[in-house]
């Protein structure tokens, strides 16, 4: 088995990159997901966020209201790595389970974690290959206007909250480029794809 870390900035195209190598015939464990999973109602890591960041961000469901953490994270980096060491830990116990499921049910599975802080938290050292999904600034900001709703400000430090794309790209084993049409970057996943078959 060979285990993938697949990150990027903020809209990227990560998510896009994963699904299509999802397409090949690879595992794909999205972290965000399991981020999702691991803050529902009630579990320890929703309580140590109502108890860290307050009630205010819930939604009348009590499910956690994005957009308001988010607003109260992004602008400060302390609060943003309380928030990341409550529920990384547990993100993190749920891939490896899952890894090892992959590895159970096909022992030369091609597993790809795609993972937006695979840097920041050092699951760079528990991977065999890197793979960051990069773009220029202008078109990050123009997507995350248009998918997250958010303004040109608001963008931008959403973006500057993560690590440099120019140091993730420094640090990649493989490149691919997030503005070229889908068709090319479907011909490229699909030749790194059969090279990571072969690695196995």
């Amino acid at each position: 088995m060979i285990l993938v870390g697949l990150t990027g900035g903020v809209a990227t195209g990560k998510s896009t990159v994963a699904k299509m190598f999802k397409q090949c015939g690879a595992v794909v464990i999205d972290a965000d997901k399991l981020a999702h999973e691991v803050v529902k109602p009630a579990k320890w890591a929703w309580r140590e966020i109502v108890k860290t960041f307050g009630k205010t961000v819930l939604n009348p469901d009590r499910t956690l209201n994005r957009q308001t953490l988010g607003a109260i994270v992004f602008g400060n980096r302390a609060k943003l790595r309380r928030l990341e060491r409550i529920i990384h830990p547990r993100v993190e116990r749920e891939q490896a389970r899952l890894t090892r499921q992959a590895a159970r049910n096909d022992p030369k599975a091609v597993v790809i974690y795609d993972v937006p802080l695979l840097f920041e938290v050092g699951i760079d050292k528990r991977v065999d290959t890197i793979i960051v999904v990069t773009t220029d600034r202008e078109t990050q900001v123009a997507r995350l206007k248009k998918r997250n709703g958010l303004s040109r400000t608001d963008a931008i430090r959403r973006i500057k909250s993560q690590m440099p794309l120019s140091k993730k790209i420094r640090l990649a084993d493989i490149v691919v480029d997030g503005t070229l049409p889908q068709r090319q970057v479907m011909q490229s996943i699909r030749r790194i794809y059969f090279d990571l078959l072969k690695e196995r």
